[in-house]
């Protein structure tokens, strides 16, 4: 094996520029990773393995295709794929075939990204988990909902995945794997294809190792000009922010967060700590609402004419309490996220980034659930731009990460300081 799978996009892009090296090679290196080491992880469920080949194969004979030519890519079994099943999680999707690529699939491919699968998912990307192991230790959970695709770019299986985040599904897994994850400003990358959750708040993320990789994607995935990561004109203005849940932070993940905002200090950042607005201490139950009252709207299909194959999580909690919620309170809950996204917004007057947690600290023993969203539902709920970074590692070695938060629709300016930051940090 020619370790190409170690590579990032950017760094596989310079190689086709130089002609050094073949789609096909590139996927090779991939399907080889996981034939070696999916056993122990199980991120996928559906690998493409020839039909990413001859794809490959049709790249090298052309031109460049685009930003991601020849990039093998990951995609949620929760986003539609004409051309591989789309399980979403559950049984009762076991042979689906969709019609129709979703919009972020097709804008990859259109861009020369190459589909080599389809990634675990929790159920319909909620809380039941999937099959998908923490690559750095299989008795942990990688997280969820996007289990798979953090999983897969973690262990070098795919250089890049798109993920869902309706809670804390794309930074949290990112967190616990240690990789870079990004989710954007709510409704930056199109969700038409995917399968509904919960529409206020359901978003597409993306993984990678490297957030020039993060940009490049993110360009792909909106269809956009492509712009490179920038140089910061002065050291980034950094808000320390341990939310009114601090108290539910592990020794390791508080202290990753404050070893962090020490060090960006020491290199020149101007690093001071926030509490948040009042308005915004109801954010996380007001997540729960909007969350839970869309749930018998999202799977009233499958609730009737499929309940016995229907976990019981998601019967007993997301559908059973989603049903007790009128609409006074669903419409009390859209208002409070008014408020709150307008209160946080003016607070990027004074800074550039919030620093925080994105999970209480390292993925926790045991494959039964995927961890806790305390550090997520927050930022999501407020439609604000995230990405996490790997930082440290825990008591048990696994790996601990930092999350940065932006301004909403500020998504470039977020990755500029990332990259600054990651870079710091090193």
């Amino acid at each position: 094996m020619a370790d190409l799978n170690t590579l990032t996009a950017t760094e596989l892009a310079h190689r086709f520029d130089a002609g050094a090296v073949t789609a096909e090679a590139i996927v090779r290196d991939h399907l080889e990773r996981i034939d070696e080491r999916d056993a122990d992880v199980l991120a996928w469920s559906h690998l493409a393995r020839e039909a990413a080949l001859e794809r490959a194969r049709v790249l090298d004979r052309g031109s460049r295709r685009g930003l991601l030519h020849g990039i093998p890519m990951g995609v949620k079994d929760i986003i539609d794929s004409w051309d591989q099943p789309t399980t979403y999680g559950s049984p009762i999707y076991r042979t689906h075939q969709p019609l129709a690529d979703a919009a972020t699939v097709a804008l990859a491919k259109g861009e020369g990204a190459i589909l080599l699968g389809k990634t675990v998912t929790t159920e319909f990307a909620n809380r039941h988990p999937g099959a998908t192991k923490n690559p750095h230790n299989p008795a942990h959970t990688p997280g969820g909902s996007s289990s798979g695709s953090a999983a897969a770019v973690a262990d070098f299986q795919v250089v890049l995945a798109t993920g869902t985040q309706t809670g804390g599904s794309v930074i949290r897994p990112a967190a616990f794997c240690g990789v870079v994850g990004y989710k954007p400003t709510y409704g930056h990358f199109a969700t038409a294809g995917m399968k509904a959750n919960t529409e206020w708040l359901d978003t597409i993320g993306a993984y990678a190792r490297s957030v020039e990789d993060i940009a490049l994607f993110r360009a792909a995935l909106m269809a956009m000009p492509w712009r490179p990561i920038a140089a910061l004109e002065r050291p980034p203005r950094i808000a320390v922010c341990f939310t009114h849940h601090k108290a539910e932070l592990s020794a390791e993940g508080r202290a990753a967060v404050q070893d962090a905002a020490a060090q960006l200090a020491k290199t020149g950042a101007a690093v001071s700590e926030i509490e948040l607005p009042p308005q915004v201490r109801d954010m996380t139950e007001g997540q729960r609402t909007l969350s839970a009252f869309d749930g018998p709207r999202a799977h009233a299909d499958e609730a009737r004419r499929f309940p016995h194959l229907l976990s019981e999580s998601l019967k007993n909690d997301k559908l059973a309490a989603g049903a007790k919620i009128d609409y006074a309170t669903w419409v009390a809950a859209r208002k409070l996220g008014e408020t709150g996204r307008a209160a946080v917004d003016v607070l990027f007057d004074a800074f550039d980034a919030i620093l925080t947690a994105p999970a209480p600290g390292e993925a926790p023993v045991g494959l039964e659930t995927t961890g806790k969203a305390t550090f997520n539902l927050l930022w999501t709920y407020l439609w604000m731009p995230c990405v996490t970074l790997p930082f440290t590692r825990g008591p048990t070695g696994l790996p601990v990460g930092i999350q940065l938060v932006g301004r909403q629709h500020e998504d470039a300016a977020l990755l500029d300081i990332a990259a600054w930051t990651r870079r710091a940090l090193s």
